[in-house]
């Protein structure tokens, strides 16, 4: 199966490209927004699909460490990396200001579900705190729901459930250990 992208609304579209050949022309509407559009089939020279990209979760794990998001049924395998302060999550709507959206069409997801701030302690250690953004479904931690005034500090391999999605941290290697 392989997926296209309405340009658009961003929404993804489905479909199985076996039954149509390479080079073909392929006309689509977006069920979002009824937008009609065109596809060649082909080998793309500049990138391969999402689907078949093998991400490395230690390559884009940035300096500040990085969220893995678990495929599922609403979505592929991703990599968000961090970046110091505070990182907003969320489904990805065109036009909604966070920086760290996650690509899903999952319903349970809020446009802004949680935050993950990224802060140096005393020492100069990294170091993660989750609060939930607040979300209509909530945040879970370590499949534990976090009340409004909960401040979480994560480690290393954290499960963070959001709607029907489940994120694990990825620390960044920090620099100031040895």
């Amino acid at each position: 199966m392989k997926r296209v992208r309405c340009p658009k609304c961003d929404s993804f579209i489905t479909f199985d490209e076996t039954k149509y050949e390479d080079g073909q022309q392929l006309v689509f509407q977006c069920e979002n927004c009824k937008k009609q559009f065109a596809v060649r089939l082909g080998v793309s020279k500049l990138r391969a699909t999402q689907k078949e990209e093998v991400l490395d979760e230690e390559e884009n794990a940035g300096e500040q460490g990085s969220i893995v998001v678990i495929e599922n049924c609403f979505h592929f395998k991703q990599v968000i990396p961090l970046h110091m302060g505070d990182n907003v999550i969320g489904r990805k709507v065109q036009g909604t200001n966070i920086n760290a959206p996650i690509e899903t069409v999952d319903p349970s997801i809020d446009t802004k579900h949680c935050i993950i701030r990224v802060q140096r302690n005393k020492r100069g250690d990294l170091q993660y705190i989750l609060r939930d953004a607040p979300s209509n479904t909530g945040t879970f931690y370590m499949n534990e729901i976090l009340k409004d005034q909960d401040r979480i500090r994560l480690a290393e391999g954290d499960i963070i459930t959001i709607g029907a999605t489940t994120l694990i941290l990825r620390i960044a290697k920090d620099v100031n250990e040895d």
